[in-house]
């Protein structure tokens, strides 16, 4: 794909730009949650998917199908429930008029996917997304079948209704890039929330970026220099999560039983190259790895049975790698 712009910097610049564009378009709708809206952003342009995790009510739903119209790309929602088959998602052989097999795509074949409640429905079905996640293919009957680019899968999950869930496995957990916690507004954002949607008031989104674009920033990401020592910094971060190794904190020895894999690393390293970028830096720093670290490493790191004794959470052990 020949680029669009004549230099990488300029690429850069037209990234942070189209950044503060679909701030302000996605802002027309969604009122706060500005840190929730730039991560799902910056997954989108490092080209990995992402799970929402937070209360009923908090417009997650809202804010995925808001973002996919800002953007020119199609959008398909699946709602999971405990029957919900794998050939749902992905779609079935069918036998036509001419008693030929022919495959049916299923929801799956779209650019954003929307699984809500992923944890509704169980680790068969869960699995199915797997491949589509990782390899952006689906396997049916022996046959592949490639998804459209880009690609990108935004799950939510309710962590607070239990009964009738399923977790999800490290393997499944470990291909999202983030895990977004959204917490309750603010009280004046929730006046506004209020106001606004209860005022028979809309609002037509204008279209900020093409899927062309998207692929486009998404190579540019890659592109993106990387001092060694920022590198290896987001690297020892990763490192730090395992237990019981040269480099584990007295935090992660006595509080974490499993640490980060080093798909860890990799995130750490595209995520701050795009925050970068979207905050008009050509290269990445510290502080820019500081700033995805939690979204990275809060799935990726098991807390044993003395830290939930003690209510030592995630971020608070994370926050002690820096």
């Amino acid at each position: 794909m020949s680029s669009m712009y004549r230099t990488d910097v300029e690429a850069v610049d037209a990234m942070a730009g189209s950044y503060h564009d679909l701030r302000e378009e996605i802002g027309k709708v969604i009122i706060g949650q500005e840190e929730v809206v730039k991560a799902v952003i910056i997954s989108l342009f490092s080209n990995g998917h992402s799970l929402l995790v937070g209360v009923p009510g908090l417009a997650k739903t809202l804010l995925v199908s808001t973002i996919a119209d800002v953007l020119d790309l199609d959008f398909k929602r699946i709602q999971f429930t405990p029957d919900l088959m794998p050939s749902d998602i992905t779609g079935s052989e069918i036998l036509d008029e001419n008693r030929h097999f022919r495959f049916n795509k299923g929801p799956l074949f779209t650019n954003i996917l929307l699984a809500d409640e992923i944890n509704r429905t169980p680790p068969k079905t869960q699995a199915a997304l797997l491949e589509a996640m990782q390899e952006k293919s689906v396997t049916v009957a022996g046959q592949r079948h490639v998804l459209p680019k880009p690609f990108f899968v935004l799950a939510t999950q309710n962590p607070i209704e239990q009964e009738g869930t399923y977790p999800l496995p490290e393997a499944q957990l470990d291909r999202f890039m983030f895990n977004i916690p959204l917490d309750y507004p603010s009280y004046d954002e929730e006046v506004l929330v209020a106001k606004n949607t209860t005022s028979g008031q809309s609002y037509t989104l204008k279209n900020i970026l093409t899927g062309d674009q998207i692929l486009e920033f998404q190579s540019l990401v890659r592109k993106i220099p990387i001092a060694d020592n920022v590198l290896e910094y987001a690297v020892s971060l990763a490192s730090k999560t395992r237990p019981n190794t040269s480099m584990a904190t007295s935090d992660v020895n006595n509080y974490i039983s499993w640490g980060a894999g080093p798909r860890a690393s990799q995130y750490l390293v595209i995520g701050a190259k795009c925050h970068a970028a979207i905050s008009g830096k050509y290269s990445p720093d510290r502080e820019d790895v500081q700033a995805i670290a939690n979204y990275v490493l809060r799935h990726r790191i098991v807390r044993n049975y003395k830290a939930e004794a003690e209510g030592v959470t995630e971020e608070q052990i994370i926050k002690n790698l820096y």
